[in-house]
Order: structure tokens, then C-alpha cells, then sequence
């Protein structure tokens, strides 16, 4: 008796849900008209238009320091100094090695001439006069390099005093009185001088699928953590070529300009940026989830959809199931089952093109798809797509479409059989009869334990 009771229950609830209204079992959306913008996002660093790092061609010990952090200075400003008693020693000894040579020289000049005089008096050989031209004409390159190394002494002296090079602004500061600087094969840097702050820059790394939709001068927008209600707008003013390879992604560089007149930008902020590559207005557009829905033959009562375009029968988009084979031929082949178990490792190489344009969708790659973003034809680019909505009599209706751009929500119809207004079906309605109750929970007729203590193994 019970199990009886338990059948028509069953029974009732099948009855219950073949007899609902089709329209209720497919979400919808209308379709309208309004803006659809495509943007490419990426993540950059603010900087300084100009930045100038700051070094020391000779070691010593900062003696001391007259700019600090955030200081502003003017060109050729003392920035630092250091010890220059040292090289001031060199200088010394270097103008000493001048002198010598000097007197040296002039010693050599007397030699020279007296050697000269002998030799007209016929009382001296000609070689001694050549020797004597010799050490004169050596001497003078001895005082020639003397005076070289004293210029280099000198030159040494004035590179203790850190000049800047530039007025800015002091953004980093790396040594303190005291600590020594070694200039070995690569100048120290001491400071890092910003040099407007009123003009920054952002260098965001644009994914390679992107970069053929990014053109210099273009509008971008970002925001920082700093000022997350605030949006900043710059202008791309440089697209540059070396691209960086970080765990196989390709990112490139682009430098968006941004003017700083309230200098709430600083150097180091990370930058959200968002660039809108294309953008129509006033079109017709759909949800992207109706470009998704593919409905079985099941919905189409046994029949393949008719599309509004050309009336004409067109086989369905979805491949079928094992189950809706077997119930039409008796039995899946063996090539089905071949085919449904690649289908679900998720290989591709044994399916048909009907099937692998229902799975895949029509996606524009390569060149073409950058080619949607600079505003190409959108009709010679895009293959046909086909979506579904719902009509006066609850009965679905295939329509072929062109698409355009998207912006990850909307996608603009180019062309086909759509009107403002329609329902577009964007999915299936779930239904909590559909569910079955886990095991050992409380359903219509109690599938768990029986009262009176019926349940096996109580302890």
C-alpha cells in the first residue's frame, strides 16, 4: 500500500510538470538599444615624466648633506659634499710635479744651447747636439703631462660637491653624513630628483592579445588606492617595443600622460587603468548570455529550429546527447561513443564541424580580432551567430545575427531579425521540483526514518 502511494505521488508530480507553461521554463531579457563600449584594463606605476638619479664619479666620505627628502631644488644647487681632504693632497702634489717638470724643461733648453754653440765652433760632435734636442723636447712633454695630471687632480676636487643637474623635487635620498661612497665601475646613486611633478606618467603593461587595439592617443582612465572615488584621464602618447616575458605572459609597455596640478599623484602608485578601444552609441544590443544559449531538440519539439532570417530548416547547434541517440536509433554506434567520451575530456579532434562550431561559438581570432577593436566592418569580420527568443505563442524562434563590439555584459547586433522589445532568451529557469531530495532526508512521503523507532542500528 504504501509503495502504491509512493507511485502516484511520483506520477502526480510528473503530471504537475508537464503541464506548466513553457514560457516559465527560459529566462529572458528584452532587447533595447543603448552604448556599448569595449575597454582594454591593465595595471601600471606612476612616475615622473623626468626622473634624474644622482651620482658620485669619485669615492670618499659624505662630509655633508644640504637636500633631504622632499626637498626642492634649483639647477646646479649643492646637493652634498664630500671629504675633500684628500684630494686636495693630490692637487698639491700634482702642481709639485708641475714645477719639477718645468724646471727640468728649462734646464734642458740650456743644454740644448750650449750644445748648439759648441757645434758651430766646430768643438762638439753633432750627436752630442741630438741628445741634447732630445732631453730639451722630452722635458717639455714632461711638463705637458704634469699639467694634465694636475687638471685631472682638479677635476677630481669639483666632483666632491653633488651639483643637481636639474630644479625638481628630492624623491629618494640613499647615504647620510658619514657613510662612505665607493665609485668603483658604476657611479653610486645619492639622490633621485623628479623633476615636475605637475606632469606625470603611467606605464601599464597591455597583455600582447590587447596591444593590437591600443593606438597612440587614445583616452585612458585609471584610478589609485590613494583616491579610490577619483578618476584621473590621460592620453596614450607611446606604445613601446620591448616586451616583457614573465611565466609565458607577454606584456608591453604603454605610457599614458597625466597632468598633476594638485600633485595628489606620486611616484610608486599602482594604477588600475581601463582604455576604451571602441565605442558606438545608440545601437541595438543583447545580453552576452544570449549568445550563449544553445537549446536542445527536446525544446524544439523534435523538430529543428526555423531561422527568421530565411525560413528555412536549419539543423540544431548543439550536438546530441548519447541519451537522445539511443532514444532515435535504438543504441549509440560506436563513433558516437567514440565521440561523446572526447567530448568529455575535452578534446576536439574527432568531432564534427557542426559540433565544434555548437561548442566553440564563432570566435574571431588573430588579426581579426584586433581588427574589432580599431573600428573595421564588423559584417566582413564576424561569422553568423544564431540566438533564440521567445514568441507570441511560447514557442522558441531562431534568429541569425551579426555581431560587433562587446563590452562583457551587451554585444551590439550588426544585423539580423531583431527588434526592440523581444525576448531574448538568456537561459533555462531553475525549479526546486526538479531537484531530487538527497537520501535520508524528509520528502512528500518520508524517505527517512519511520516512526517508532524503525530505523536500523539505532545506537
Amino acid at each position: 500500500m504504501r509503495r502504491f502511494a509512493v507511485f502516484l505521488t511520483i506520477a502526480a508530480l510528473a503530471a504537475c510538470k508537464g503541464s506548466g507553461n513553457k514560457a516559465e521554463q527560459y529566462r529572458t531579457e528584452k532587447v533595447d538599444r543603448g552604448t556599448v563600449t569595449m575597454t582594454v584594463t591593465a595595471t601600471g606605476t606612476l612616475s615622473a615624466v623626468t626622473t634624474v638619479q644622482i651620482g658620485s664619479q669619485v669615492s670618499g666620505v659624505i662630509a655633508r648633506l644640504y637636500a633631504d627628502f622632499n626637498s626642492r631644488v634649483t639647477k646646479g644647487q649643492l646637493l652634498a659634499e664630500l671629504d675633500p681632504t684628500p684630494f686636495q693632497q693630490q692637487v698639491e702634489q700634482r702642481q709639485a710635479d708641475v714645477a719639477k717638470s718645468r724646471i727640468q724643461a728649462a734646464n734642458a733648453r740650456i743644454s740644448y744651447d750650449r750644445q748648439l754653440r759648441l757645434v758651430k765652433a766646430g768643438l762638439a760632435p753633432q750627436a752630442d747636439l741630438d741628445s741634447a734636442r732630445a732631453a730639451y723636447e722630452e722635458a717639455n712633454a714632461q711638463v705637458a703631462q704634469s699639467n694634465a695630471s694636475l687638471n685631472q687632480s682638479l677635476t677630481s676636487l669639483k666632483y666632491t660637491k653633488i651639483i643637481s643637474p636639474i630644479e625638481g623635487v628630492v624623491v629618494d635620498r640613499q647615504y647620510d653624513v658619514g657613510q662612505t661612497v665607493a665609485a668603483s665601475f658604476s657611479a653610486p646613486t645619492l639622490f633621485s630628483i623628479a623633476q615636475d611633478m605637475t606632469k606625470m606618467q603611467v606605464q601599464a603593461d597591455v597583455d600582447q592579445s590587447d596591444i593590437g587595439r591600443i593606438a597612440v592617443g587614445q583616452t585612458a582612465r585609471f584610478t589609485v588606492d590613494s583616491y579610490p572615488d577619483q578618476e584621473f584621464r590621460g592620453r596614450i602618447a607611446q606604445i613601446r617595443l620591448n616586451a616583457t616575458v614573465s611565466q609565458n605572459v607577454v606584456t608591453y609597455p604603454v605610457i599614458i600622460e597625466v597632468g598633476n596640478p594638485d600633485e595628489k599623484l606620486r611616484p610608486k602608485m599602482t594604477a588600475n587603468v581601463t582604455i576604451d578601444v571602441a565605442m558606438v552609441q545608440d545601437v541595438l544590443r543583447i545580453p552576452n548570455a544570449a549568445l550563449r544559449f544553445k537549446p536542445d531538440i527536446a525544446a524544439t519539439g523534435g523538430k529543428p529550429a526555423t531561422t527568421a532570417s530565411s525560413g528555412t530548416a536549419k539543423p540544431p547547434e548543439t550536438a546530441t546527447t548519447s541519451t537522445q541517440t539511443a532514444a532515435t536509433s535504438g543504441g549509440p554506434t560506436p563513433e558516437q561513443r567514440s565521440r561523446w567520451r572526447d567530448r568529455q575530456n575535452g578534446q576536439t579532434s574527432t568531432m564534427s564541424a557542426e559540433e565544434r562550431a555548437a561548442r566553440w561559438g564563432n570566435r574571431t581570432r588573430g588579426v581579426e580580432g584586433a581588427a574589432g577593436g580599431l573600428g573595421a566592418p564588423q559584417a566582413q569580420r564576424r561569422r553568423p551567430q544564431t540566438v533564440y527568443i521567445l514568441g507570441a505563442d511560447n514557442k522558441l524562434k531562431a534568429v541569425e545575427i551579426r555581431t560587433g563590439i562587446t563590452d562583457g555584459h551587451y554585444t551590439q547586433v550588426v544585423s539580423g531579425d531583431l527588434n526592440v522589445g523581444d525576448n531574448i532568451i538568456v537561459g533555462l529557469a531553475t525549479s526546486k521540483v526538479d531537484s531530487n531530495p538527497p537520501p535520508g532526508s524528509s520528502g512528500p512521503m518520508g524517505g527517512g526514518q519511520r516512526p517508532g523507532g524503525g530505523g536500523r542500528g539505532g545506537r
